[in-house]
């Protein structure tokens, strides 16, 4: 369990540090593009693209760190009338839920990527298309470690039964 918590907490590191970068980084060409716009009347070409994708890698990175935090959505109207061994149950099978999704949901994922590889199209600066889209397979891969961390935890550690 201990090796978990360290491949967990450093994945948290590495998240926090490419979250700010990617945060200031599109804060500043975002500010950038627009006073080239309004100011100029021109812009980089590749800025919006560039825009897209940091939303996309910024939400893939963000649902990581609140599934690692326990703060992803989740409705509790039903587990405010359970008794805590119940609470814990449906805790163990919501978790086992949430990455049974994101099993299939990153399966899905390496198959899309697999036909962006096939057919490439230049997005920006020369990369590639899927070169920037495989926050997605990465990004589930992520949620379903931490997913599968939670269970055994809730399974190991607190005693359930």
């Amino acid at each position: 369990m201990k090796l978990f918590d360290v491949i967990d907490e450093a994945l948290a590191k590495i998240e926090m540090v490419l979250l700010t970068l990617l945060l200031s980084l599109m804060l500043l060409v975002g500010f950038v593009q627009i006073i080239l716009r309004n100011f100029f009347e021109t812009g980089f070409l590749w800025a919006d693209p560039f825009l897209r994708y940091t939303v996309l890698w910024l939400a893939f990175i963000g649902a990581s760190l609140a599934t690692r935090e326990d703060r992803h959505i989740n409705i509790d109207v039903l587990t405010r009338f359970l008794t805590p061994k119940l609470k814990k149950l449906t805790s163990i099978l919501t978790r086992f839920f949430a990455l049974a999704i994101c099993v299939i949901l990153l399966k899905a994922s390496v198959n899309f990527i697999r036909m962006e590889i096939e057919f490439p199209q230049d997005v920006f600066l020369g990369i590639k298309n899927w070169q920037v889209e495989i926050i997605i397979p990465i990004g589930f891969s992520l949620m379903s470690f931490r997913f599968f961390v939670r269970i055994l935890k809730l399974l190991l550690i607190k005693n359930i039964f």
